[in-house]
């Protein structure tokens, strides 16, 4: 037997009518689906708000003919080896080149080699995309 509950809730029907265009542009088969998501997004908001154990990716575009910047970038990455499970890198153009690096580790650690590797001259974006062990998820 399935643990699922079943609930009722109020809401006005301005607020329903939105929340079924959402689900309705979001492609979910039901608004079950759409709402469990949701509920999810928010407690991966709340996690990185504590010291637990997190994962994340970062995204970075850079010119890689920055004088010393790839140099630059390595040494930040090992200095975070404990950090980083695994780097992919790719070619843009003759001088643009991407990275993308997955960590797992507490937020504030994850956070400061985002900072630490957009502070960089040459690096043009630093985006983290931020998720969870989902041990807290289910």
């Amino acid at each position: 037997m399935s643990d699922l509950v079943r609930l009722s809730m109020s809401i006005e029907k301005s607020l329903y009518e939105k929340l079924e265009a959402l689900v309705a542009q979001s492609r979910y088969t039901n608004r079950s689906e759409f709402l469990r998501d949701m509920i999810r997004e928010h407690l991966v908001e709340r996690e990185w708000e504590s010291q637990k154990e997190l994962l994340g990716t970062i995204s970075m575009v850079y010119d890689h003919h920055q004088r010393g910047l790839s140099e630059r970038l390595t040494g930040l990455q090992h200095d975070f080896r404990g950090t980083i499970l695994a780097t992919t890198h790719i070619h843009l153009d003759h001088h643009h080149c991407a990275e993308m690096i997955m960590v797992r580790g507490r937020g504030e650690d994850i956070q400061r080699l985002v900072d630490d590797l957009h502070r960089q001259r040459g690096v043009l974006h630093a985006k983290l995309a931020t998720s969870s062990t989902g041990k807290t998820l289910s």
